[in-house]
């Protein structure tokens, strides 16, 4: 009886353990850089995310259907960001000459099983 009483008890203690799962989080961050066009009051915009660049490669940002993702002004690649959950950091200009580029700054939290 005692064998039995002790098998059961068992099996109700071990169907109600769960494996661990590993939520770790790490964040990640990333530059936007607002480079203005010549002659024109357009901007170039370019998000670094760190990556190694490529000449071989295109490493330019696609929108979810394959098409290349382009911006109209700083606040549409700004709100783009906030949308795809990346949060504001720091802005800051670095001026050359008559030239002013700007460099926003983001970071985004990610489960450490999702990093590269």
């Amino acid at each position: 009886m005692k064998k039995l009483f002790f098998l059961m008890l068992l099996i109700a203690l071990s169907s109600s353990l769960f494996a661990q799962s590993d939520t770790s989080r790490v964040e990640q961050y990333c530059q936007v850089i607002a480079t203005p066009r010549l002659l024109s009051n357009k901007v170039t915009i370019d998000i670094d995310f760190g990556d190694e660049k490529s000449y071989w490669r295109d490493t330019r940002l696609k929108a979810y259907d394959g098409k290349l993702k382009k911006f109209n002004t700083i606040i549409d690649a700004l709100n783009f960001m906030g949308k795809e959950g990346w949060k504001f950091i720091n802005a800051y200009p670095v001026t050359t000459g008559n030239t002013s580029i700007y460099h926003f700054a983001f970071k985004k939290e990610f489960a450490l099983a999702d990093v590269k």
